[in-house]
């Protein structure tokens, strides 16, 4: 009939082409995200933090869409956030003065990462994240994210942010605990050290190691198809039922370190870490 409106057609994964970050694959029902930088080792600049909820709110909507896989392009998965690239958003909310004003657009720019992050936890469908090489700082908190995490042998994981005078904000304090337990979260976060595959099988950041990258993303596919044979409604609810468990702390403590990090983050620690990254040698922090 003339006149009458139209249902909008559903957002569909298809349609995910021309992004700068991130590179959308469909085989069949399995979403396959990759990472692609454009920094190197898959840093995450301008257009991942853009780009990211955008896709994961696609794939969430498309009804074809039944499982995702989440990787990194090239050697690793992700170096973590790209401070340079970020530092022309960051610089002016950043400054030594305690005016409201730049301490409310840190507020909202960690609100927003923050978010970005978290489309990945609300996508109803199910994501595995396939891990090689490294997984530093906002890598880590992607991939806790997501509801299965698989390693290879050679992959190496850091909660590093306390290494560059940041208290960690987008996901990995508050989602880590039910990973791998409090213990585990609390020596990772408060010594930036570095951890293989091995170390994050035995505590429970991975599921499985696998011998090689090839065989990681192999496994993930495998497992990704193995959940979109299964109702997807009921998958779908099933992870629902699940995050409750845990969705209610995650936000708490999302809001909290977002108030922290607005207030507490500029220092002259983080200018010092920031230029030290720069001249590529070690940090001097004086506390202050």
């Amino acid at each position: 009939m003339t006149g009458m409106t139209q249902p909008d057609a559903a957002p569909s994964a298809a349609a995910l082409t021309g992004l700068e970050s991130l590179q959308v694959r469909l085989d069949g029902p399995v979403a396959e995200v990759t990472l692609l930088g454009p920094g190197k080792g898959n840093a995450m600049g301008p257009d991942f933090w853009r780009e990211l909820p955008l896709v994961f709110a696609t794939l969430d909507a498309d009804p074809v869409v039944r499982a995702v896989v989440l990787t990194g392009s090239g050697k690793h998965f992700s170096y973590g956030l790209d401070l340079p690239a970020m530092m022309g958003t960051w610089a002016p909310l950043l400054g030594g003065d305690a005016l409201a004003g730049p301490r409310t657009g840190l507020h909202g720019e960690v609100r927003r990462l923050q978010a970005a992050v978290s489309s990945i936890a609300e996508c109803r469908k199910p994501v595995i994240a396939a891990v090689s090489g490294w997984c530093i700082g906002g890598g880590v908190d992607v991939i806790t994210a997501a509801d299965i995490r698989l390693a290879s042998a050679e992959a190496t994981f850091s909660v590093r942010e306390v290494k560059v005078a940041i208290v960690a904000d987008i996901g990995s304090l508050q989602r880590l605990a039910s990973i791998v337990g409090e213990g585990h979260v609390r020596e990772l976060a408060l010594t930036g050290k570095d951890v293989d595959a091995a170390r994050a099988e035995r505590i429970g950041l991975v599921n499985d190691v696998y011998p090689d990258q090839d065989a990681v993303l192999a496994r993930a596919r495998e497992l990704a198809a193995e959940i979109a044979a299964n109702p997807p409604l009921v998958v779908q609810g099933t992870k629902q039922v699940l995050s409750v468990n845990t969705e209610r702390q995650v936000a708490e403590g999302l809001r909290y370190v977002a108030a922290w990090n607005s207030a507490f983050l500029p220092s002259k620690d983080l200018q010092e870490a920031v230029q030290a990254f720069v001249e590529r040698r070690a940090p001097e922090f004086r506390g202050e």
